[in-house]
């Protein structure tokens, strides 16, 4: 999908908060309000925005403890990864996964409200996923930056 410098300010203005009313960013990008929710419409039709979400205080709603997880398989077969990889989107504490090159297969961020729940899904995940050679797991001390968005310059680069 081409974008346009007002697509481009549109999406740089919703990433940092979504609940913006159409009038709202419309003083910001110099659109009318109408042109602004057509705009918004059809780059969710289009799946350039995938979804809305409200970002949460991990502490206030018990989540204190953050992980950063390493998992090395023992074989790449494809109904292998395929099953470990719907194993590791359905469960919730898990905020994300990556599927990288180097030393291990799978770098995974997640959440828990203390260690010993974090232990008790590893646990699982080993038991249930046989595959899983091994994992290393690193606790996070302190949340310096969390965010998802994603850059986007007011032109094309």
């Amino acid at each position: 999908m081409d974008l346009d410098r007002f697509d481009r300010q549109l999406l740089n203005l919703v990433q940092q908060d979504s609940s913006q009313t159409a009038e709202q960013l419309a003083e910001h990008v110099g659109l009318s309000p109408s042109a602004i929710q057509r705009r918004l419409k059809r780059m969710r039709e289009q799946g350039v925005i995938i979804r809305d979400a409200s970002v949460l205080d991990p502490r206030a709603v018990g989540r204190p403890t953050f992980f950063v997880v390493s998992l090395e398989i023992e074989r790449e077969r494809p109904e292998l990864l395929a099953q470990l990889r719907e194993w590791l989107t359905k469960r919730v504490e898990i905020q994300q996964v990556f599927y990288v090159t180097g030393e291990t297969d799978f770098v995974i961020i997640a959440t828990a409200r203390d260690t010993e729940a974090f232990d008790a899904m590893m646990s699982q995940l080993m038991q249930e996923n046989p595959n899983v050679r091994r994992f290393t797991t690193n606790v996070v001390l302190g949340l310096v930056k969390q965010g998802l968005t994603i850059p986007i310059p007011p032109t094309e680069e």
